[in-house]
């Protein structure tokens, strides 16, 4: 078999590659929104999620990929058996339907970052900053959001921009690349993060932002709809189920400790998170009028938070302009740090087929870009993307437990995990996580399913299949159908071309 020539030069190259994939705008614009909508009854339940469902499912991908040095394609299906091979196919299409989306998210990073950078001059040069555009129109920011997330030729050139610029970094390999990047990004994120917490719960009404975060409301339990965020936020901010850590380690070294490296990530993911919500969420009830017009913002569960929060925020302080250039600096770095290892998916598949690096990472960057811009042109578009991927997370969660239970997961634990590990993990906890959530996760897209989160969830009101609607159950099956489907009529092929040509 054709192993990888490159790798990460120790341990921590590998860490900080892990706590680049795990920490970006997911921990600064996602997780707030969701906290916010649901408060310390989410936190609870995506704490949960972190020991029984991602960690297991964390160290089960990074011992394949450490194992098997191959693509998510190629590894997967030499766990999983040849008939299912097109079950790491789903795996790779459902991160990039993510990658392709979250890209632009980058680009409304940039964005902010220019708006950040202007103000910052009219700061210095004695011209008006943000602080007095809102003095007189309350609502700029908000229309500058509406402006750039709905056919904004900025946003488009910019998010196509942080594509390029990735692909250039990944051109130059593993270590001249990803591991350099990550060492300078993760650490830099970190600093802001707690600069900004700081700030926050120092501003008058700010602490009620925090005992509103942490405040159980247990009538919200009964509500599918925040098992299912809690468990897709776990998911989609520590990468299990993506095959981005099983891409990761594929350029590990033989030695590498596959239990110490998922529970630093997991952790620092998760601590990431917890101070993006204590910086944003205090912000919103120290900024807001009223503590009810505050908990009404949170509650809507806005797109936006983040990026209207943060810049009314600096405006409020001596000096903001320059820590406000500085946190969308960050931001956009952070989400630049995991859209990396989304791009590297894809390369590391494409490298498989025997493609060069180069060749391999210009056609990943065309697949993003042309993919990527109906989010950039549409709000709904982005939306219903979100949804669907995000959602698709715990499927791909379902498929990684398939292929560790098909093969044993005791005799997984010891073959591929324990082996190298300084670290062990109890085989009950192992065993018994990865069974209880394969019939968790069956149970949470049935109940997700029944709700309906749409006015016609299946059918319109003329009675044809509702495709086009932004969070009907019709949209997501049809899309997930199409993956599958394309991945079972190409399994011989795909297993021909990823594991068998590999092996000659």
């Amino acid at each position: 078999m054709i192993k990888k020539t490159e790798e990460f030069s120790n341990r921590w190259g590998i860490v900080m590659a892990s706590l680049g994939m795990a920490i970006g705008a997911g921990n600064l614009w996602r997780f707030p929104r969701l906290a916010g909508q649901y408060g310390g009854a989410f936190l609870l339940l995506w704490i949960l999620f972190l020991f029984i469902w991602s960690m297991p499912l964390l160290m089960a991908e990074f011992s394949i990929g450490k194992k098997h040095k191959q693509g998510v394609i190629g590894s997967y299906s030499q766990v999983a058996g040849k008939g299912f091979t097109w079950g790491g196919f789903f795996i790779t299409a459902v991160t990039l339907g993510i990658a392709f989306y979250y890209s632009v998210v980058t680009g409304w990073a940039l964005r902010y970052l220019g708006l950040a950078l202007n103000n910052l001059y009219q700061f210095a040069s004695g011209g008006p900053t943000i602080g007095d555009t809102l003095k007189r129109d309350p609502e700029y920011l908000n229309n500058f959001w509406d402006q750039i997330a709905n056919g904004d030729p900025w946003t488009i050139a910019l998010y196509i921009l942080a594509v390029i610029v990735g692909t250039f970094v990944l051109i130059k390999g593993i270590q001249k690349g990803l591991e350099k990047a990550n060492k300078v990004l993760i650490p830099m994120l970190f600093g802001l993060l707690i600069i900004i917490t700081v700030m926050a719960l120092n501003m008058k009404n700010g602490f009620r932002g925090l005992e509103y975060m942490f405040y159980i409301d247990v009538s919200k339990f009964s509500d599918p709809t925040i098992w299912i965020e809690a468990l897709s936020q776990s998911a989609w901010s520590t990468g299990a189920g993506w095959g981005l850590i099983m891409t990761i380690s594929s350029y590990s070294r033989k030695k590498e400790d596959v239990v110490l490296n998922t529970f630093i990530g997991g952790f620092g993911n998760n601590t990431a998170s917890l101070m993006a919500g204590m910086a944003i969420l205090p912000a919103v009830f120290a900024l807001s009028p009223t503590e009810g017009e505050a908990i009404a913002y949170l509650q809507s569960g806005n797109q936006a938070l983040t990026f209207t929060i943060i810049p009314k925020l600096f405006s409020s302080f001596t000096g903001g302009p320059i820590l406000s250039a500085v946190f969308f600096l960050a931001f956009f770095l952070a989400g630049f740090s995991s859209l990396l290892p989304m791009l590297e998916l894809f390369i590391c598949n494409l490298k498989d087929l025997g493609l060069t690096r180069k060749s391999a990472a210009i056609r990943a960057a065309a697949f993003c870009i042309i993919f990527g811009f109906p989010s950039a042109w549409s709000l709904d578009f982005f939306n219903n993307q979100d949804w669907v991927w995000g959602i698709g997370l715990i499927v791909t969660g379902l498929l990684v437990l398939l292929a560790v239970l098909r093969y044993g997961a005791a005799r997984f634990l010891d073959d591929y995990i324990s082996e190298d590990s300084d670290f062990n993990v109890p085989v009950k906890y192992f065993t018994y996580c990865l069974s209880f959530n394969a019939v968790l996760g069956v149970i949470l897209i049935y109940w997700w399913m029944s709700q309906g989160y749409s006015a016609y969830p299946w059918f319109d009101a003329r009675g044809n299949w509702n495709v086009f609607d932004v969070y009907s159950n019709a949209s997501i099956i049809t899309q997930w159908s199409i993956i599958a489907i394309a991945g079972l009529l190409l399994n011989k092929y795909l297993y021909k071309k990823f594991v068998t040509a590999n092996a000659l």
